[in-house]
């Protein structure tokens, strides 16, 4: 069907899809039964009723399979379509026959996944891309398997782009977008891969040339079986495991790491011969130490740096007795002890911290000493 065909043929076809829209959404209620996406009975917004309901009032027979034993029932010759959704349940075993029916007629997947694009062809990659608008622009042709999809536009929120790194897209290309195509045809097998399921369902099918662009490559045949995966028709051998799941670059990845990380434990843990013991040339006792530092202090004439150390200790003991915590600031040591002992707060002060006094003399540093051990001495008997 041309796009510059006769206008009154458009505009019933147009007719047609909007009263099937309404239809559709007039019925999401009763989507309870049918919540696949994609689906040709499914009347939600991301169904498909619209498009299989036009197709039929256009004279297309429309036959619904919904397993791989139904969709063998039915018999493919060359005026027939497999259009092939929910492509995710689409199992291994189930794809070659479809690739059997495509030399007889011609079948097109809706949306495969990179996974099914693999098991396709190893050279095919499939990506997700969100264009705005894409225009046809097809290479190698009008469209995929003679279909004619030469000025119309795809609007879609997200698209499938089909690319590959030989000749596996050796047929007409459409929709050129992100380094790829949304639609392609592989390798003379005659399967056309559409990559803009989204563009079928009963929310966005008006959008553009939606219409038009699933019409022609759906309603292209007399006859169109609409195969819809059951994911009970994978074998024991086909379900999905977690190896089939990763990029083939993981395992020799994580067999490399393995050598590097067995090779840096090897460099690491190597002996380097037994540990030797060194005797210390002296030992020095813990009062020596005092003393020597003591008398540092002395000659040095630091009597503010030596007061301190004698208040930090004195602040550390009470503290402790008094169950304060150990980070207490030198105030809180000061009001407790004051509380405890029922001096004045202001004499306290003058032992405990270390901005209210300094001692000049050597002196009056040897009587705090003695003021401070005394104080220690009495909150330890209170």
């Amino acid at each position: 069907m041309s796009r510059r065909g006769p206008g009154r043929s458009w505009l019933l076809i147009g007719l047609a899809l909007v009263a099937a829209v309404v239809v559709a959404v007039w019925s999401t209620r009763g989507n309870e039964e049918f919540p696949i996406p994609l689906d040709p009975r499914n009347p939600g917004p991301n169904g498909a009723q619209a498009v299989a309901e036009v197709l039929e009032d256009q004279g297309v027979d429309v036959t619904i399979a919904r397993s791989a034993d139904e969709l063998e029932e039915e018999r493919v010759d060359a005026a027939t379509t497999v259009l092939v959704t929910d492509t995710a349940s689409l199992s291994p075993r189930t794809l070659d026959r479809l690739r059997e029916h495509a030399r007889a007629g011609r079948v097109v997947l809706v949306d495969p996944s990179y996974t099914l694009a693999q098991e396709i062809d190893d050279d095919l990659h499939a990506t997700t891309a969100f264009p705005d608008e894409v225009d046809a622009d097809c290479t190698g042709g009008d469209g995929p398997a003679g279909t004619d999809l030469s000025g119309l536009r795809i609007e879609a929120d997200q698209v499938t782009v089909f690319s590959d790194d030989g000749a596996t897209l050796d047929g007409a290309r459409c929709f050129a977008t992100g380094g790829g195509a949304v639609v392609a045809e592989s390798k003379a097998q005659d399967l056309v891969l559409f990559g803009a399921g989204e563009a079928l369902t009963n929310d966005q099918v008006l959008r553009a040339d939606n219409a038009a662009v699933a019409l022609r490559l759906a309603g292209a045949s007399e006859r169109l079986v609409w195969y819809v995966p059951d994911p009970t028709d994978a074998g024991a051998d086909e379900t999905v495991s977690l190896r089939s799941l990763i990029p083939r670059w993981v395992v020799p990845g994580m067999w490399l790491g393995l050598l590097a990380l067995f090779g840096l434990l090897l460099w690491r843990v190597r002996r380097l011969g037994p540990l030797s013991t060194e005797p210390l040339p002296v030992v020095v006792r813990a009062v020596e130490t005092a003393r020597s530092r003591g008398r540092m202090y002395r000659r040095s004439g630091d009597r503010a740096h030596a007061a301190g150390a004698l208040r930090r200790a004195a602040r550390a003991d009470v503290a402790a007795r008094l169950g304060l915590d150990r980070r207490a600031s030198a105030a809180e040591v000061v009001d407790a002890t004051a509380r405890h002992t029922g001096a004045p707060p202001a004499q306290v002060a003058t032992l405990l911290d270390d901005t209210t006094y300094t001692p000049a003399t050597d002196q009056d540093l040897v009587a705090l000493a003695q003021e401070l051990a005394r104080l220690r001495r009495e909150v330890r008997r209170g």
